[in-house]
């Protein structure tokens, strides 16, 4: 057996057996409560996202603070994805680093410490940049920023909805600071931005409702920014929105916009990636009942982040108690739920509905379970997860594993 040293134990799901250089995860070789991801869904789901965007005649720019993975910007990057988009001058750094050749900075860039981070990537590769601006204090320091370092940062005019997050409200305050930043010495008027995932009632027929008109705003100011030569006729223009719930909606009024041929259209999805068996998986189904499309591709997005777990005690009938919690996997938008049943690395019976997930600790989850049900302690239960990103950000380190949980590879998160 291979001698091992406390530097060994380099993070809370260590590998601490190997075999011809592998690891199971049902063999007891790593240190439990871990998440893995399936290769062939991870694969699955880059392929099927970058036909539908390709389809439909949109570039893909996937939003990387779902995974802050560079391993998985760079799949994603080889599938097609035209772009990544973050949320912050750091997560800018990550893609940058992960050699994504541009990257879609989806909010804005306040504060000269985060200009500085900015103008040093800038200085010191190749990769495009953009940012978003919705007010003229932000975008004339941006400007003095970039213009003192003989620089010009391309920034994407944000477009927002009464009682959202950032974004100009009305049409007339967006086009004040389109004519601004057309003499601001240090930014270059890119595109135009826009968030709909804001739009969240959990009614879709109501949703809809506002989500409809403000594309037709977007898309109206746009033409006019584009007649009124604010933007090039020339040189590329981008058109940039599309969360992981709506997209099939913006692709196809972008599609169907008739904007002129320099005006390029990317969508944002990000949950996508690893997709879940919750609200996305919910969101999925309603976009495959209202667009014919997503059903002409084949196959579908498909679920490929786990968290494995032990049972680690069985204190009275009908209650096992979980080894994780708050702080390994998310809990925001419903409860981790089992999906599978091991001992001694065989699969046992397992029934949909069979086990119940009814709270969670910071490192016990409370799991309700049937008269039918064979639990021992030290058995380990798989569990699927809703809204993949809180669980990436609990973790240093995912797994990457075969069908068999056999590990393919470590990826390292950048948080």
């Amino acid at each position: 057996m291979t001698e091992l040293t406390p530097a060994d134990i380099g993070h809370k799901a260590s590998a601490m057996y190997q075999e011809a250089g592998r690891s199971n995860i049902l063999r007891e070789d790593v240190c439990l409560p871990a998440v893995v991801i399936k290769q062939r869904a991870l694969d699955n789901n880059i392929r099927w996202m970058q036909s539908y965007a390709d389809a439909c005649g949109v570039l893909l720019a996937p939003h990387g603070k779902t995974t802050m993975t560079p391993a998985i910007f760079r799949r994603q990057a080889a599938g097609g994805a035209w772009a990544i988009g973050v949320g912050t001058a750091y997560q800018a750094k990550v893609a940058v680093g992960a050699g994504i050749p541009r990257v879609i900075i989806a909010n804005q860039l306040i504060g000269r410490a985060n200009m500085r981070a900015v103008s040093v990537l800038k200085a010191h590769s190749q990769a495009a940049i953009y940012c978003c601006v919705d007010s003229l204090e932000n975008a004339r320091r941006l400007s003095d920023h970039f213009s003192a370092q003989d620089q010009v940062m391309d920034v994407l005019l944000e477009l927002g909805i009464p009682g959202g997050r950032c974004g100009c409200r009305t049409t007339a305050e967006a086009r004040a600071l389109a004519q601004s930043i057309s003499v601001l010495p240090g930014l270059r008027l890119a595109g135009v931005e826009f968030y709909e995932g804001v739009i969240h009632s959990g009614n879709d027929r109501a949703d809809l409702a506002v989500i409809t008109p403000f594309l037709t705003r977007v898309l109206a100011f746009v033409r006019a920014l584009l007649d009124e030569k604010l933007l090039s006729d020339s040189e590329e223009v981008l058109l940039t929105g599309a969360g992981s719930v709506w997209y099939d909606i913006v692709a196809q009024r972008m599609r169907d916009a008739g904007l002129p041929d320099n005006v390029r259209f990317a969508i944002r999805p990000g949950c996508y990636i690893t997709h879940d068996r919750g609200v996305y998986q919910q969101s999925q189904i309603a976009l495959r009942e209202r667009d014919a499309l997503a059903c002409t591709l084949g196959g579908d997005l498909a679920s490929a982040l786990e968290l494995c777990a032990f049972v680690q005690s069985l204190p009275e009938p009908g209650l096992a108690i979980v080894g994780f919690g708050k702080r390994d996997v998310a809990f925001d938008t419903g409860l981790p739920q089992a999906v599978a049943h091991y001992r001694e690395g065989i699969a046992r019976p397992f029934a949909a509905g069979s086990m119940t997930t009814f709270d969670i600790m910071d490192q016990h989850a409370m799991v309700r379970y049937g008269e039918g049900v064979s639990l021992e302690v030290g058995d380990i239960l798989v569990f699927s997860t809703s809204h993949p990103c809180i669980t990436f950000d609990k973790w240093q380190k995912i797994y990457l594993i075969d069908d068999d949980y056999n590990t393919l590879e470590i990826l390292e998160t950048r948080f």
